[in-house]
């Protein structure tokens, strides 16, 4: 699918992956809605990068709905919508003190699960309503991790709900093939973002020692690339894409 002339979301477009995607998809000649949470800084930089921003909060399931349906109202169609939003809290499965919270659990498959998926319903829908092009609607890019296949200690919700992400590929890209959607995933490892964003070096080194290449932590407009690259080539679908350097999680 040619990016110049769409029409797109980035969900947590505010920062990390999401705002490179969206920045890069501007640059690239589409039409970008950054969504985000309102007290993010989604305002300003849609206004740096040349999109529009639309507050919402991906937990807010009835919601997520209606600014979607705003966002891509406004666009005027949906072609390719990028989900970024996710995070969650380290916590083993039994300490000392008692076994994983429930709600902690469930909160964490509700913001990286559940969330996405719910963009994913939606976005499909709105997309289906495209004329096609070279037979094709649209396409969905979830961001997994590389902890779906090589959780840490600690990681045991994060763990299963992006191992959910990365696994629902395939399914919703059959569900989807004879609308013409693709439906992908990006895993990445460790990136330059969130909590790791301006660490010193020598602590970015001993986190990546385990990479074969590059032994950095990643850039964010790499994760950018990558799914351009993805939108670009009609090949590539139903899979999850590790984006790694080589490397592999030890246990902690």
């Amino acid at each position: 699918m040619q990016v110049s002339g769409k029409k797109a979301i980035v969900v947590g477009g505010a920062s990390g992956f999401g705002r490179a995607t969206a920045e890069l998809l501007v640059s690239s000649g589409a039409a970008v809605a950054v969504l985000d949470r309102p007290q993010s800084a989604g305002a300003k930089v849609a206004e740096a990068i040349g999109a529009t921003f639309y507050p919402v909060d991906v937990l807010d399931f009835d919601g997520t709905e209606e600014v979607l349906s705003q966002a891509v109202g406004d666009l005027g169609a949906l072609h390719v919508a990028v989900t970024t939003a996710g995070g969650g809290a380290g916590q083993r499965t039994v300490t000392k003190h008692g076994p994983h919270k429930l709600e902690d659990f469930r909160a964490c498959i509700d913001l990286n699960l559940i969330g996405t998926f719910n963009v994913n319903r939606l976005a499909a829908w709105h997309m289906s309503a495209n004329e096609p092009e070279d037979d094709e609607r649209g396409v969905i890019i979830n961001t997994a991790s590389i902890a779906a296949f090589e959780g840490q200690i600690g990681q045991v919700a994060y763990s299963a709900a992006k191992s959910a992400v990365a696994g629902m590929s395939l399914t919703m890209a059959r569900d989807l093939g004879s609308l013409g959607i693709r439906v992908l995933a990006i895993a990445p490892s460790l990136f330059a973002t969130g909590l790791t964003e301006g660490i010193p070096d020598e602590a970015a080194k001993q986190l990546t020692k385990d990479a074969a290449f590059p032994r950095r932590l990643g850039r964010s407009e790499e994760y950018a690339r990558l799914a351009l690259a993805i939108v670009d080539n009609q090949m590539l679908n139903g899979q999850c894409i590790r984006l790694d350097g080589g490397q592999r999680f030890a246990p902690k």
